[in-house]
C-alpha cells in the first residue's frame, strides 16, 4: 500500500479520500494547484517525512471513504455543487471578510501594518475570482451541459465551442487557479497561520476565523475543478469527438 500511496498523484489521492485533503495540509502540501505531483514528489518539494505522511493517509478507515466519494459524481451532480455550496459561499462570504479587513485597518492598522498588506492581498483575490466564476458558469459549464445532451442523445449534433477545445479555457481555469492560491499562502503567512495577535479584538478572532475558512473552501473548489471535473471534461469531450 505505501508504495502505491507514494507513486499515486495528490490530487487523485483527494478525490478518492478528501479526508486525506487534512492530512496534507497539516504537512504543508498543496493538493488542489499541486494536486498533480506524486506523493513522493511532493513530500521531498515540501521538505517534510513521507513515511509520517504514509502512515497518516493508510490510517484513514477505509470503509468511510465512500460517504465522500466525489470522484464518482457524474458530471451534472458535480457542476451544480460547484455552483450551489462553493459560488454561492464566494459570493456571500467575500464582502464579508471584506468589511472585516477594512475596519481592523482603521482601528489596529497603525499597530499591525501587516493588515494593510492582508486587506491588499485579499482584494486582489475577490477582484480576480469574480470574473473567473463569471467565465465558468457563462462559458466552461455550459459547454459541459452541451456535451452531457450530446452523450445522452438529446441533441442531434455534438456541440461547438468559440474556445476550440475544452482543454483551453481549463489551462486559463488552473492558470487562475494557481494565482488566488498564491494570494492565499501570502495571507496565511501574514496572518501567522490565522492565528491573532494577542491584543486582537473579537473581530480580529472573527475575521482570522472566515479567513480560514475561505482558504479552506477555496483549496476544496479547486481541487474538485482542477483534479477531479477538468479530467472528466477533457475526456467526455474526447469521446464525443471520436466518435
Amino acid at each position: 500500500m505505501s508504495e502505491l500511496l507514494e507513486n499515486a498523484r495528490v490530487g487523485d489521492v483527494v478525490a478518492a479520500d478528501f479526508r486525506s485533503a487534512a492530512v496534507f495540509q497539516q504537512f504543508g502540501i498543496d493538493f488542489c494547484c499541486g494536486g498533480r505531483r506524486s506523493v513522493a514528489d511532493a513530500c521531498r518539494a515540501a521538505g517534510v517525512d513521507q513515511a509520517r505522511i504514509l502512515v497518516a493517509l493508510e490510517a484513514l478507515r477505509p470503509e468511510d471513504a465512500a460517504r465522500d466519494d466525489v470522484a464518482g459524481w457524474p458530471l451534472d451532480r458535480l457542476v451544480a455543487h460547484l455552483l450551489e455550496t462553493h459560488h454561492a459561499y464566494i459570493r456571500a462570504s467575500t464582502p464579508v471578510v471584506s468589511g472585516y479587513l477594512e475596519k481592523l485597518v482603521s482601528v489596529h492598522g497603525a499597530r499591525h501594518p501587516e493588515l494593510s498588506r492582508i486587506e491588499n492581498a485579499f482584494r486582489r483575490v475577490s477582484r480576480d475570482l469574480a470574473p473567473h466564476l463569471m467565465k465558468e458558469e457563462h462559458v466552461l459549464f455550459p459547454y459541459i451541459g452541451e456535451l452531457l445532451e450530446w452523450t445522452g442523445a438529446k441533441v442531434e449534433r455534438p456541440p461547438s465551442s468559440p474556445f476550440g477545445s475544452v482543454g483551453n479555457p481549463i489551462r486559463m481555469m488552473e492558470r487562475e487557479h494557481e494565482e488566488v492560491g498564491t494570494e492565499m499562502r501570502l495571507i496565511r503567512e501574514l496572518t501567522g497561520d490565522f492565528a491573532p495577535p494577542a491584543d486582537g479584538c473579537t473581530t480580529y478572532r472573527v475575521c482570522f476565523s472566515e479567513l480560514l475558512r475561505f482558504e479552506q473552501d477555496l483549496h476544496r473548489h479547486v481541487h474538485l475543478e482542477n483534479n477531479v471535473l477538468f479530467p472528466k471534461v477533457l475526456a467526455l469531450e474526447e469521446s464525443v469527438c471520436r466518435n
